[in-house]
């Protein structure tokens, strides 16, 4: 059976579109049903009106408060079905309502190893430590910021002369893999998430 996947997306969409060539291949298990976005006028949007998928919307001002547009969020994202939904460069926290409803199978990824680096600026705050090697995670999305348990997790030398945008697209081309392959074992095999541990048998 080919699992239902709704991708959530802010931006440019080349995750999205990593995932949208994936998908094009039975092989693959999943087919993206839906992708929703928190603003209009994105490049994101318009890859998967090309792609024949449906899109939809949910401004956060647009509601009287965070509970409210978070519970639409889930309310619409239920009318697609997903067995799966998956960030694509989302960049918007989820709330208890959504939780509630997709908990366990909300995954999201991030541009260092966690649980080093967490937050908006993982590629830049691991060059300014200085470590030596950083990378990407594939996480089960919790209520904390980029704290859920983890499925899978690559790593990216950091080059002498990088700056903070060299090493974040190095970043992104690993994560853009690692998510494609990691959502496409998932939906083919399945995954179980006990406590801390997330696996994919």
């Amino acid at each position: 059976m080919t699992a239902r996947l709704v991708v959530l997306v802010s931006g440019s969409g080349t995750t999205l579109q990593a995932l949208l060539d994936a998908c094009s291949d039975p092989a693959y298990g999943a087919r993206i049903v839906a992708v929703g976005a928190d603003r209009d006028g994105i490049q994101a949007l318009d890859r998967a009106e090309r792609a024949g998928v449906p899109t939809f919307t949910h401004r956060l001002k647009e509601f009287p408060s965070r509970h409210d547009w978070d519970a639409a969020l889930a309310k619409t994202v239920a009318e697609f079905s997903p067995d799966l939904v998956v960030s694509a460069g989302f960049m918007k926290l989820v709330g208890e309502p959504f939780l509630a409803a997709y908990g366990g199978r909300f995954v999201n990824s991030h541009p260092a190893l966690l649980p080093a680096f967490p937050g908006i600026h993982g590629a830049r705050d691991a060059l300014d430590y200085g470590v030596k090697i950083t990378g990407c995670t594939l996480f089960v999305v919790d209520a904390g910021v980029d704290t859920g348990p983890i499925l899978a997790q690559r790593a990216v030398p950091v080059m002498d002369d990088d700056d903070t945008e060299s090493l974040h697209e190095r970043i992104k081309v690993a994560e853009r893999e690692m998510l494609v392959d990691t959502v496409g074992r998932m939906v083919r095999v399945g995954w179980t998430v006990t406590g801390r541990k997330a696996t994919i048998p």
